[in-house]
């Protein structure tokens, strides 16, 4: 799926086009602060190869995402990880600092759930989360993520939320 929408974004397909908004969002470190830190344009260059080639690999992956004027918003998407030696389907959001607290995280969340749930027919879908970031484990639980359990990722405590493939789920996306 190159492109969808939820009832207040818009998605595409990760591309180099992408790369200046990246950049400027990566270098924000209020933004970055749970993402590993500050990336260097080198360092995002690399990041958009990586999930780029990660499409072409999956059949899915990240998206760069806009608000209904246009405007760059951040990106989410689901890819793969591997969390604890085990291979997992990841979901993944980050947005422009001064787009937090609308609820975009959660419309997003419901959105790539449902596509990845029900769409691609995945098994289950993890959130891996700083155990600091107490928006981002807000954002899982209220769109139905269960807390795990507790581990070490890239080095870094985190806690680990799964959603298993429901029997029913009301679909949120517009192809």
């Amino acid at each position: 799926m190159e492109h969808f929408r939820t009832s207040r974004l818009t998605a595409e397909r990760l591309h180099e086009g992408h790369l200046a908004d990246l950049v400027a969002l990566h270098l924000d470190p209020d933004v970055s602060r749970y993402l590993g830190g500050v990336r260097s344009p080198e360092a995002t260059k690399t990041y958009l190869t990586v999930n780029m080639a990660h499409w072409d690999r999956h059949g899915f992956g990240l998206w760069v995402v806009r608000t209904q004027t246009g405007e760059f918003a951040g990106r989410a998407g689901i890819r793969q990880a591997v969390v604890d030696d085990k291979e997992e389907v990841e979901i993944a959001y980050t947005f422009k600092r001064v787009l937090w607290g609308q609820g975009l995280a959660s419309e997003i969340t419901n959105a790539l759930t449902n596509l990845g749930l029900l769409q691609l027919e995945l098994p289950s879908l993890v959130g891996v989360v700083s155990v600091e970031n107490g928006a981002s484990r807000r954002v899982l639980e209220k769109s139905n993520f269960t807390l795990e359990r507790s581990t070490i990722y890239h080095g870094e405590e985190v806690v680990i939320y799964r959603s298993p493939r429901p029997t029913s789920i009301a679909t949120h996306l517009r192809c």
